[in-house]
């Protein structure tokens, strides 16, 4: 195991190269795949590790999802790594007929998540890649909250029968765990309660909403925090705990906010019935524009104060 300091303050794609190489150093079974990127998604300790269970595909992501297929139904346990762009546009259809169809147990571990690479533009930020994955059967969809959960997610979906999908960030997201805790495949976890309001977010989008429910704390909003880092399975339990205990429910997500969690969660409240004030935030519907990171999460109001600016509109309308 790694010591939880060494993953307090990093990114999730680094949590995840450093898990991969110690899980890899005693399971000959695990090999990772990548689509020239090996230090974009921080395969380095790998290969140090085991360069002869490194394959690098060059700019070919749908060959490298058919591939890993392969392996799986040889007995490997394949880690494919890529930009999240890449793995859910390019390679998509490989990974929904080769990979999803079949069933087959191949972990895609996908960094660069949301507007992550920044100036890289539209063309470069991943915000249909949650909505596209959770819409293959069977696959399991997680973005952790920051390095802590995403070393345990990485560790959790080593025993998945099927396939499973973890979005991380080049970003470093805000601290949110100190603890190292075995991650729960499909399990919530609140982080703070809130009888006025409750967001409920994933990876860094959790960390900015606390951040956001300190800054509403001036104006008397009590607003809590639920993790919900597993996107697919939906911890549907945890949604209707929200809606019991507080006033009014707002997703955050780095992503459209057609087909993501936004569209999860709405499904769940409007399936039970459940009359509550709820909004979908996160990018409305519409192509990003290039610019650094921190000026992108202000733009599109992901960063604390856009989060709880965008709180105060929606609680002051119901």
């Amino acid at each position: 195991m790694i010591d939880t300091e060494k993953l307090i303050g990093i990114s999730s794609r680094d949590a995840f190269g450093l898990t991969l190489a110690d899980l890899a150093q005693n399971d000959p079974r695990i090999v990772a795949l990548t689509a020239d990127l090996a230090a974009s998604v921080r395969l380095a300790d790998m290969i140090k590790i085991a360069p002869e269970r490194v394959f690098n595909f060059g700019i070919a992501e749908q060959d490298m999802m058919g591939a890993a297929a392969g392996l799986a139904l040889s007995g490997k346990i394949p880690f494919v790594t890529t930009f999240a762009v890449f793995a859910s546009l390019r390679a998509a259809e490989q990974a929904r007929t080769d990979i999803a169809y079949n069933s087959l147990p191949v972990r895609i571990c996908a960094s660069h998540g949301g507007f992550g690479l920044a100036v890289g533009g539209a063309t470069h930020h991943a915000l249909e890649d949650i909505a596209i994955y959770r819409n293959m059967p069977g696959m399991t969809v997680i973005v952790p909250a920051d390095g802590v959960e995403a070393s345990a997610a990485v560790r959790a979906v080593m025993d998945l029968p099927g396939p499973s999908y973890i979005r991380l960030s080049r970003p470093t997201e805000p601290t949110v765990y100190t603890t190292y805790e075995p991650f729960a495949i499909g399990k919530a976890r609140r982080v703070t309660t809130g009888k006025d309001l409750t967001f409920i977010a994933y990876g860094g989008s959790v960390g900015y909403s606390l951040n956001a429910a300190e800054l509403l704390k001036a104006d008397g909003i009590h607003a809590g925090v639920v993790d919900m880092a597993t996107i697919k399975p939906l911890d549907i339990d945890a949604v209707l705990e929200a809606a019991k205990n507080s006033s009014a429910i707002m997703t955050v997500e780095e992503h459209n906010i057609i087909g993501g969690l936004g569209t999860a969660v709405a499904e769940v409240l409007a399936e039970a019935g459940v009359a509550i004030p709820f909004k979908r935030h996160g990018i409305y519907d519409h192509f990003t524009t290039a610019a650094p990171y921190p000026e992108l999460l202000a733009l599109y109001k992901m960063d604390a104060n856009g989060i709880a600016g965008t709180a105060r509109e929606f609680l002051k309308k119901h």
